[in-house]
């Protein structure tokens, strides 16, 4: 069975993704940080199939990051990495004269560099697999500069920047920055909460993924919306 680690598992897209995977066969360790949310959201995904590993922590910490990728190892290693968890940088978000360089701190921490850390410590599993893929979940906000924005739009777009590069320097992988749209999760709540338009839940997204993980393009930046529409 392949094996994913998916970060930020315990709702929202994680949880939808790793729902989906499950279905399809796959064992999946699982990481958030809320012990009880994330316990709950394993038992969601084991009913589905597979064997599942729930993980509680802090992507922060390079010993929980070590600790996911051990648990993947005892899976049988690492085919897929999705660096899903995200940090805001303040909630509700501010205009960049008010964002505290604590909160941008946080976001770059949470958002980059955990990310950058997992991926060195899962290379030598991914670079073991036939199909090893990293997807880090980007943002419109990457690319768009929207007013309130700016820390969180910061680190994404600096994630990208890293899957770009890590795609050049390891060919053998696929490396797709995955840019899922507006949805309705906690995290759009949190950063925009007076905002109630309507938004697509996290499970109408997970189509897009699967088409990655399917068809296997090379690495590159991608939009949710584009792979759904062309479908």
């Amino acid at each position: 069975m392949p094996v994913a680690i998916i970060t930020g598992a315990s709702k929202g897209l994680g949880l939808a993704l790793a729902e989906a995977l499950a279905a399809r066969g796959w064992d999946l360790v699982l990481d958030a940080r809320g012990a009880v949310p994330l316990a709950e959201a394993a038992g969601a995904v084991a009913a589905h199939g597979g064997r599942v590993a729930a993980l509680p922590g802090d992507v922060t910490d390079p010993e929980h990051r070590s600790s996911l990728v051990a648990a993947a190892r005892d899976l049988g290693g690492v085919d897929l990495l999705v660096h899903n968890a995200s940090a805001l940088g303040a909630e509700p978000l501010v205009r960049l004269e008010e964002l505290s360089v604590a909160g941008l701190r946080r976001a770059l921490e949470v958002n980059v560099v955990a990310a950058l850390g997992l991926v060195q410590e899962a290379l030598p599993l991914l670079r073991k697999s036939a199909v090893g893929t990293v997807i880090a979940v980007s943002s419109d906000a990457a690319t768009e500069a929207y007013a309130t924005w700016g820390g969180y739009g910061a680190s994404k777009a600096a994630l990208d920047r890293l899957a770009a590069v890590l795609g050049e320097e390891e060919p053998g992988l696929r490396v797709w920055a995955v840019d899922p749209g507006d949805m309705a999760t906690d995290l759009y709540a949190a950063a925009v909460p007076d905002d109630d338009d309507p938004r697509p839940a996290p499970a109408d997204v997970v189509p897009a993924f699967l088409r990655l993980l399917r068809e296997h393009p090379v690495s590159g930046r991608y939009r949710a919306a584009s792979l759904l529409e062309s479908r």
